[in-house]
């Protein structure tokens, strides 16, 4: 079996669009698919896939967000008040976007900045800022726990491409270079029904997934799980071993812990599975992931 680091250098962007590039596969979303992207919009119904940061959750291994107020309605005359707050939080709960300093190994990250890169203060290259402008484009639901008939699957359940252009043929669409990759494994669902269990493995894409994104182009590919890929590892050597070759590799943004939910029933009302998808990360300079809340436009 091909390791993930023969495939990672088998698939690799290093220098496709020069040496010094910082956005990966996000290049792939050019002005010309953008307009093309447009055509998805048809109805103009608005769907926000976030899930609100606050202290229910779920927010991983990390901890929840702490949100206080500075002012509870400071008196500023004439009978005027005003109120201000702050809140602390891993930038990486709630739904959000890896960067691609996010995860690295033999001492490299993508494009071959040097894993050194990376200190208390953030990170030199590869911060989620290069991310801002580009997360947008023609987004594509692929519901595989609904192919399966499940409200969520099984809960090792490794997604292979044979899974995506299943769901693609049900679905009667296509993705293509340029697109962003949503995928359902209902693993949002049964967090809300039961929350036991959550973090402790999921269903996701298999490692083999990787080639697929590649040969089709995508541009960024998001889940409503915690991890995008299978957990835990089909690679007893790496525990995240997709997560090694979609960012340090290929250059690929992973957005987590979305919600498909609404969406999904749009979508399986409308036959359309295809809209305009908008998720620009906070341009936290040497960030490493970044919380959002993504609009849909179907």
């Amino acid at each position: 079996m091909e390791s993930f680091r023969e495939l990672g250098k088998r698939l690799s962007n290093w220098n496709r669009w020069g040496g010094e590039d910082e956005r990966g596969t996000l290049n792939l979303v050019t002005p010309e698919r953008l307009v093309a992207a447009s055509k998805s919009v048809r109805s103009g119904a608005i769907f926000d896939l976030g899930i609100a940061i606050d202290s229910a959750g779920p927010t991983g291994f990390r901890p929840a967000p702490i949100h206080l107020m500075t002012q509870t309605g400071l008196d500023m005359g004439n009978g005027l008040a005003m109120a201000d707050d702050f809140i602390v939080m891993h930038l990486q709960c709630a739904t959000q976007w890896d960067a691609l300093c996010h995860w690295s190994y033999d001492g490299q990250m993508y494009n071959g900045f040097p894993l050194s890169d990376l200190s208390v203060a953030g990170a030199a290259h590869l911060g989620i800022q290069n991310m801002a402008k580009g997360i947008v484009g023609r987004g594509v639901l692929l519901d595989v726990a609904g192919r399966a008939g499940q409200p969520w699957l099984d809960v090792d359940y490794a997604i292979t491409p044979d899974d995506l252009e299943a769901c693609e043929e049900r679905q009667g669409v296509r993705l293509g270079a340029g697109d962003i990759l949503c995928f359902r494994t209902g693993w949002r669902k049964k967090y809300l029904e039961s929350a036991a269990g959550w973090m402790d493995a999921e269903p996701g894409l298999s490692l083999e997934c990787s080639e697929w994104l590649h040969d089709r182009e995508i541009a960024a590919v998001c889940s409503d799980n915690w991890g995008v890929e299978v957990m835990p590892s089909r690679d007893p050597a790496a525990m995240a071993p997709m997560h090694c070759v979609l960012l340090r590799d290929l250059g690929m943004p992973i957005g987590e812990i979305f919600d498909f939910e609404e969406l999904t029933a749009a979508c399986e009302a409308d036959g359309a599975w295809d809209f305009w998808f908008s998720a620009p990360p906070l341009k936290v300079t040497g960030g490493v992931g970044s919380p959002l809340n993504p609009v849909v436009i179907k």
